[in-house]
């Protein structure tokens, strides 16, 4: 069975060096991390996982905690996180919570009782600020600031400002606003508030409708689009919360003969791939996932290495135009 001296021998550094790699500590080169890593594959030497965190209180891994895996946000996202996670050397722990709050809670204490290096959460219901996580830092990810927790947002408000002013832009003048969830407050519903400032500013008739917390957790809005369709006539502009529901927006026009976009122009927001999967495609707001989740790790990895970083970030956004707003 190979050693952390074979391993320093084949990667031409010391076993001190390699320790170091392995526990992720202090300053080392890309390159000789590089090195080290493929003498570990080659040899099929494996840590010692357990005894590295009851030595150090600490693992080499990460706990990820998201409402839904299949939602096509939290799908990329997680892909993202895993990628970024794995170029500084960590493992994740994925937990799919499903919007309940006993098993985000169950997941927290699983985290800390794994001596994780730090917690991201992305689901609406935990309130960490709460809950005790015994030092290990935390990443509020599309989540509300919290003291003492590390926050990522994108720029929501601004994202709902450049989706309203384009709709606007290309001459709508009665536009509906398929928002966020019932009595639930999330970074989110900035996306609204631009909504309404945008349209109040222009003059410009605008309707809400939001939906409760069952029709996002089965990720099925037909029933939603479909009576706000038929409740507010003359609709010529939608901005949708997310691009599944603007996805959805596209199958129920395509059912009741509304085409888009010649009678409904339609934005929606994050594009994630099922933006670019419709007939039009949509245009929408490009929500910088790759970067959160990049940005995340790195969070991360600067407090395990206790380096101070900025608690809270808001990245910036883009809107990204396609056929759903520009006739052919």
């Amino acid at each position: 069975m190979a050693t952390i001296v074979d391993v320093a021998r084949l990667a031409g550094v010391t076993p001190t060096t390699v320790s170091r790699v392995i526990n992720n500590r202090g300053y080392i080169s890309e390159k000789t991390k590089k090195r080290v890593h493929e003498a570990m594959d080659e040899l099929g030497y494996q840590p010692n996982e357990i005894a590295r965190s009851l030595t150090k209180q600490k693992s080499n891994t990460i706990g990820v905690i998201v409402p839904h895996i299949s939602h096509p946000y939290f799908a990329k996202l997680i892909s993202n996180l895993e990628n970024e996670a794995a170029k500084k050397y960590y493992k994740i722990i994925l937990c799919n919570s499903k919007e309940k709050a006993e098993k985000e809670k169950q997941y927290l204490d699983m985290c800390k009782s794994n001596r994780v290096a730090g917690i991201i959460i992305c689901s609406g219901n935990v309130e960490s600020n709460k809950i005790n996580t015994g030092g290990i830092p935390v990443v509020l990810l599309e989540k509300n600031f919290e003291e003492g927790k590390l926050g990522i947002q994108c720029d929501n408000y601004q994202g709902g400002k450049l989706a309203t002013e384009h709709l606007i832009e290309c001459g709508c003048k009665k536009i509906l606003h398929l928002s966020g969830v019932i009595d639930e407050e999330m970074p989110a519903d900035n996306r609204e508030k631009a909504f309404i400032d945008v349209c109040s500013k222009n003059e410009i008739e605008y309707f809400i409708k939001k939906y409760d917390i069952d029709t996002y957790n089965q990720m099925n809005y037909y029933d939603y689009i479909k009576a706000a369709l038929n409740e507010i006539e003359g609709v010529d502009g939608i901005f949708a919360s997310s691009d599944l529901i603007a996805a959805q927006v596209i199958q129920v026009c395509n059912e009741i003969k509304i085409r888009i976009p010649e009678d409904i122009k339609l934005v929606g927001f994050d594009d994630v791939d099922i933006s670019q999967l419709t007939t039009p495609r949509i245009t929408t707001v490009h929500q910088p996932i790759k970067e959160m989740a990049r940005l995340s790790i790195e969070l991360i990895d600067a407090k395990y290495n206790n380096i101070e970083v900025n608690e809270k970030t808001i990245l910036p956004i883009k809107l990204i135009i396609r056929e759903s707003t520009v006739n052919k």
